[in-house]
């Protein structure tokens, strides 16, 4: 552990009882990049199905769409802040882009639910 920083430190102590877990076994493995892969789904189902429900891109609209594209790129730069970058990089990479979806999905989901109900 060279790095020495604040946030090295905090991702070092959030990442290697997950790393260690991992490491144990070929189920753990499998177990992990299922779940992302599980997450990935939801949230593009998520993401899509409120996309389309939204219709068709008017003032309002474009401007929920948006901000739905702000929050997932703010998710995706969080994550590329927290997520360790020296081990077990792709399937931080397939976490990073799973809560991006499901955070931005959500958004579009609480919209809809608040402007068109």
């Amino acid at each position: 552990m060279n790095n020495e920083s604040i946030s090295g430190k905090i991702t070092h102590t959030l990442f290697d009882p997950l790393r260690t877990w991992v490491e144990a076994s070929t189920g753990n493995w499998n177990m992990l990049i299922v779940s992302g892969f599980v997450l990935l789904i939801v949230g593009l189902i998520l993401f899509f199905v409120y996309f389309v429900k939204m219709g068709k891109t008017d003032e309002r609209t474009n401007k929920i769409q948006l901000n739905s594209t702000l929050i997932m790129l703010v998710v995706i730069v969080l994550c590329d802040v927290i997520f360790p970058k020296d081990y077990m990089w792709q399937i931080f990479f397939l976490f990073k882009y799973a809560f991006a979806f499901i955070a931005s999905g959500i958004y579009l989901a609480v919209r809809y639910k608040k402007d068109f109900s």
